[in-house]
């Protein structure tokens, strides 16, 4: 397997995020590869919030949102899925496919051996993570879920189209350029820190993988374990949820995430940023704090 590291230097004195990165390797079926997770907070915290981020991200894009739960007294992970961040990228497109990713995120929870989960979710971080506590229901216990979809073989749409021919047509995706576009409150620094994991294309093969595996149509890898994961939001689950969207999202805004609320049992009325749009996170300071507050977890 060809594969690549992306070097340290890229990720020195990105603005706003100071944490020390956290390595794993060897995990079942990964062998060879390492895989990069932020880790905040007491290990023995009572609850852990797992942060899951999405196409073309990484756990950049939690900078907002981790100070606000550590400073709760709990424990926060934010793992990069392989091909993103500071995880290592094979280079074969080939290679991706979502049980490699899901299957790999469920190695990780049990090797961390991470317990009292609250589930934070966005994008793909959505669409592979909500599928997780179906098979390690012992381990979660909330949910946090932001712009994503649970998709069992259905259009999303023109907008969704869009980005995938969009995303096929770019195999060098300026991932800084598109946040900066998608928000345009990011300083160019700020924009920069979501270009530094990808030297160049050959680093690229997870971004341009992530939007050709959404399951739009019958058939697609993945739908039948997320049509599993709908039946066990919508009968099974007993946790707490809370939902915020971002409302200018023109792909998974208020429609699609009024649809998934309906999936998840016991899902409240969400949180609706007027002014935020796919990557909500980039509100994560004002999100965190009101899923504190619903918890009942704000000092």
């Amino acid at each position: 397997m060809d594969v690549l590291r992306t070097p340290d230097e890229r990720f020195q004195a990105l603005p706003g995020y100071n944490f020390d990165p956290n390595y794993v390797e060897g995990l079942e079926g990964y062998e060879g590869l390492r895989v990069h997770y932020v880790d905040q907070g007491p290990d023995r915290a009572p609850r852990t919030f797992l942060c899951l981020p999405g196409q073309p991200t990484w756990a950049y894009l939690f900078r907002r949102m981790i100070p606000v739960f550590t400073q709760s007294g709990a424990r926060v992970v934010v793992p990069d899925w392989l091909g993103f961040g500071r995880s290592d990228k094979p280079v074969s497109d080939a290679l991706y496919s979502f049980d490699f990713h899901r299957d790999m995120m469920i190695a990780l929870i049990v090797k961390l051996d991470l317990k009292n989960i609250t589930l934070v979710v966005q994008d793909w971080g959505g669409i592979l993570g909500l599928t997780l506590p179906m098979d390690l229901q012992d381990r979660f216990s909330r949910l946090i879920v932001m712009n994503t979809a649970l998709p069992t073989g259905d259009s999303l749409g023109d907008g969704f189209q869009s980005w995938k021919d969009y995303v096929a047509s770019r195999p060098n995706l300026d991932c800084g350029a598109l946040m900066q576009r998608a928000c345009p409150q990011l300083s160019e620094a700020e924009a920069l820190a979501f270009e530094a994991p990808f030297p160049d294309q050959r680093y690229k093969a997870g971004v341009r993988r992530f939007p050709q595996m959404v399951m739009i149509e019958p058939g697609m890898a993945g739908i039948e374990t997320t049509k599993r994961a709908q039946k066990f939001w919508q009968t099974e689950w007993a946790g707490e949820s809370f939902m915020a969207i971002g409302a200018k999202d023109p792909v998974l805004g208020v429609p699609v995430m009024s649809k998934l609320r309906k999936v998840i049992r016991g899902c409240p009325e969400p949180l609706v940023l007027e002014e935020a749009g796919h990557f909500v996170q980039e509100w994560g300071d004002q999100v965190a704090s009101a899923a504190l507050k619903h918890f009942g977890d704000a000092s």
